[in-house]
C-alpha cells in the first residue's frame, strides 16, 4: 500500500520569488534558509506522490460558483498561468499528474461522506509556483492539486478541513501501490491582499496559529479557528491557512498531531507573515 509519510503547511506568498530583494537582507536570508529547509527534507524524504491544497485566489471558479475542494486528476500541469508569469519571477515548468490517486481521493471520500469536484485542467498561480520551485525544483515528482475555497463565505469549517485531512490520509494508505507521498499545503500566513492590512503583518496572530499547530489539539482547533478569527490575520488572505489544517487532520489520522514550526519570518515587504510547519509521518 502507499503510504503518506510526511504533511506540511508553507507560505506561497508571491513576494518571495517576485521581490523579495526589496526586503532586507536578514528578512530575505531567513525565509530563503527556511525554504531550503524544507527543500532538504523533502530530498532526504524523496516522495513519488505530492498531493498540493491551497486555493487558487479566484483562477479556476468564478466567485458564484466555488466548490469546497477541487480535486485535480489530470495527467500533466503546467505554470505559472500567463497573466503571473513576470509578476511571480518563475520561469514556466511542467510535473507530472498521477490520475489514480486523485480520481480515488474523489471517489473515496464520496463514500465517507465528503463530496470534492474535479477537473482536468486548472490554472496554476503562487499557490503551487512558488513553493514547488524551492522544495522540488526538478518537478520530478507527480502531482495531485486540490484547490480549495478560502476566500468567499460559507468556507469550509475548521472541522470539516481536518476531517478532509483525515480521509486524504486514510485513502492514500489504503491505495494499492507503494508509492511514498507528501501531503503539502500552502497559503499564509497573516496577509491582506489589497485590502486595508496590505501592509501589515499580524505577528501577534501568526504566532498564535503556530503554536495551536504545535500543541496538536485538534478539538481547541475547532474551537478557536473560526473564520472572525482568521479575519484578524488579515481579510483575504489569512483564511488560506485553512488549508495547514487539511494538512494537520491527515497527520492527526496517522498519530502525530504536533507540527513542528520550522521557520517563521514576519516580512512587511513581502507583504506577508512567511513561515512553515512540518508534521513527520515517516
Amino acid at each position: 500500500m502507499a503510504k503518506l509519510i510526511a504533511s506540511l503547511g508553507i507560505a506561497h506568498a508571491p513576494g518571495v520569488t517576485g521581490w523579495i530583494d526589496k526586503a532586507p537582507q536578514h528578512e530575505q536570508d531567513a525565509v530563503l534558509a527556511g525554504y531550503r529547509e524544507f527543500g532538504r527534507r523533502m530530498e532526504e524524504l524523496k516522495p513519488d506522490v505530492v498531493i498540493g491544497v491551497a486555493n487558487d485566489h479566484l483562477l479556476n471558479s468564478p466567485m458564484s460558483a466555488i466548490p469546497d475542494f477541487c480535486v485535480g486528476i489530470g495527467d500533466e500541469w503546467a505554470g505559472p498561468a500567463p497573466w503571473f508569469r513576470d509578476w511571480l519571477n518563475v520561469p514556466d515548468y511542467k510535473i507530472g499528474g498521477h490520475r489514480a490517486l486523485g480520481r480515488a481521493l474523489v471517489r473515496d471520500s464520496a463514500k465517507a461522506g465528503i463530496n470534492h469536484s474535479f477537473a482536468e485542467k486548472l490554472l496554476f498561480d503562487d499557490n503551487w509556483s512558488v513553493p514547488l520551485k524551492f522544495l522540488f525544483p526538478r518537478y520530478d515528482v507527480k502531482f495531485v492539486p486540490i484547490h480549495m475555497n478560502a476566500i468567499v463565505p460559507p468556507v469550509p469549517s475548521a472541522e470539516k478541513c481536518l476531517e478532509v485531512g483525515r480521509q486524504i490520509a486514510r485513502i492514500v494508505q489504503a491505495f494499492p501501490g507503494d508509492e511514498r507521498v507528501v501531503l503539502m499545503a500552502t497559503g499564509g500566513l497573516s496577509h491582506d491582499p489589497g485590502g486595508p492590512d496590505y501592509f501589515t503583518v499580524h505577528e501577534d496572530f501568526d504566532r498564535w496559529f503556530l503554536e495551536l499547530l504545535e500543541s496538536g489539539d485538534v478539538e481547541r482547533v475547532k474551537r478557536e479557528l473560526t473564520f472572525d478569527k482568521l479575519l484578524t490575520g488579515g481579510d483575504g488572505g489569512a483564511a488560506e491557512l485553512l488549508a495547514w489544517v487539511v494538512a494537520m487532520g491527515a497527520a492527526a489520522e496517522i498519530g502525530h498531531p504536533k507540527a513542528e514550526s520550522v521557520f517563521y519570518v514576519p516580512s512587511v515587504p513581502m507583504r506577508c507573515g512567511m513561515g512553515g510547519s512540518y508534521w513527520n509521518l515517516a
